[in-house]
Order: structure tokens, then sequence, then C-alpha cells
């Protein structure tokens, strides 16, 4: 069950994560997951004009951790506790990313997402990520 939905989630950043709530975008949110959009910036780009990869961390857990806020509320203390992620291919030069989330469990203590990040238009990943977040005693 939802307990967020995109506005919410948005107006979330905006009160707990000022300095970064303008570079995301959330598309969608649903029982299945989300999709959230990086708004690709100069900044984000490293030599060559292709997104960095701390950007696409950054992408992978932001859209994680909104994931895990949709399901249980805004605990803003939930925090990563590990991630793996893949660089597969070169992100499409000035495109923004889209990263679809699906959580794989959510439980009281742990929770688990599987992210891939594709650039807009394309439906071939450039990344695909795996996060672990630790949720604060009595938040589920």
């Amino acid at each position: 069950m939802l307990k967020m939905d995109a506005a919410a989630l948005e107006a979330f950043l905006r009160s707990d994560f000022p300095q970064v709530c303008d570079e995301f975008g959330i598309e969608r949110v649903d029982e299945d997951g989300l999709t959230v959009r990086l708004r690709v910036a100069d900044r984000h780009l490293r030599p060559g004009g292709t997104v960095s990869g701390p950007s696409m961390f950054g992408l992978a857990d932001v859209a994680v951790y909104l994931a895990i806020l949709s399901r249980i509320g805004p605990v803003g203390l939930s925090v990563t506790t590990n991630c793996s992620i893949d660089f597969m291919r070169k992100p499409a030069a000035g495109v923004d990313l889209l990263c679809d989330v699906r959580l794989l469990k959510l439980g009281r203590v742990l929770a688990v997402g599987d992210c891939l990040i594709r650039s807009d238009g394309s439906d071939a990943p450039v990344a695909r990520a795996s996060l672990t977040y630790s949720i604060p005693p009595g938040a589920v």
C-alpha cells in the first residue's frame, strides 16, 4: 500500500533535501515501484560529454530512497547501507536519465531495491544497481 504519492514525495524532497530537489523528478509511483528522472545538466557530465558514474549512483540512491518512503511514509533517517552498480553502456549525451525501481524486500529493518537506469527515449539500460537501506526502528 502506498503511503506517499508523487506530489508528497516531491514535497518531502523540497523540505528535507532542498539542495538536490530540483535535480530529480518523479515520473511514476505505483504498487510496482517508481520511476525517477535525473534532469541532466553540465554538472552531471564527465569529460566526453557523458553522465558521470557518481551522478548515476546519486540517481539510483535517491530513487530507491523514494521507493521506500512511498511505502513507509516520510522517514528521513532511512540510510543506504550497501550499493552495487554495473555500468553497461554510455548514456546518450545531453539526455535525461530515468531510473526504474522495484523493491525486492521491505522489512522492518532492511529494504532492498533493484534499479535499471536508461537514457530517456531508450529501452536499453545504461546501468543496473542494487541498494540496501537500513530503516530506523519503529518506522515500519
